[in-house]
């Protein structure tokens, strides 16, 4: 199939390799991104809580690095706890791939109550983290690192669509899902942007699609990029 790509440069690369190795053929058109966010820390803090893998990567380039990644940190799942790797933290601990398993992870693990863990996050953000974790008596403070930018339809994707040929698009965000459907109403191809089978990583990301009425909705069974690959050969003609 002929899949649309449209995640910040770097995600949308890694993803279109494995892609690629499963025989699609794969169109990157970028509709977000990413900008770093200045953030302060000036607090004695227990842990760090990262649910993204762009929040990992925002500390790799802070003047405070060396402080945090001291600190033991509770990644979402493999992506966000692989960015913190490399991010130089080397207490890592990894949950399953969403906010309840997150959640769950750091109430079993208990980090230490008497400093309040350091929530890394973007702009928008999916839940909300900080109240689920203090129904388990820990306290966390947010600060937000990154912000997410949207980009215009980009003209190979807009003549793609035209041509119809674009198979399907891979949404990973609500926000993504959002911005594809803005973005084509921009650019003149709503019509064709719904024809299209769109591939998502939860009910909750296609929602906006459902109210758009989309032609093809079809959700990932886990909140991961191996499931929504496994998605694909699961529906593909």
């Amino acid at each position: 199939m002929r899949l649309v790509l449209t995640r910040p440069q770097d995600d949308s690369e890694r993803t279109g390799a494995a892609l690629r190795a499963h025989g699609h053929d794969v169109l990157i058109a970028p509709l977000i991104k990413v900008e770093p966010v200045a953030f302060a820390v000036n607090s004695k803090w227990g842990a760090v809580v990262v649910t993204s893998a762009n929040a990992a990567a925002a500390v790799a380039t802070h003047p405070a690095r060396a402080q945090l990644i001291a600190l033991p940190v509770y990644a979402v799942g493999r992506r966000s706890a692989d960015a913190a790797r490399t991010a130089g933290f080397s207490n890592v601990t990894s949950a399953g791939g969403d906010l309840d398993d997150l959640v769950r992870l750091i109430g079993e693990h208990r980090p230490d109550t008497r400093a309040p863990m350091l929530y890394l996050a973007g702009e928008d953000r999916a839940g909300d983290l900080i109240g689920d974790l203090a129904v388990h008596g820990i306290a966390a403070e947010l600060a937000v690192v990154y912000r997410a930018v949207t980009a215009p339809f980009p003209p190979d994707l807009i003549a793609a669509l035209k041509k119809g040929e674009v198979d399907g698009a891979l949404h990973f965000s609500k926000r993504s899902a959002e911005n594809f459907l803005d973005g084509a109403k921009k650019a003149g191809v709503t019509a064709q942007a719904l024809a299209v089978h769109h591939y998502c990583l939860s009910a909750q990301i296609a929602e906006p699609l459902t109210k758009a009425q989309a032609g093809k909705i079809t959700a990932a069974r886990r909140p991961d990029e191996a499931s929504l690959i496994a998605l694909l050969k699961d529906t593909q003609p």
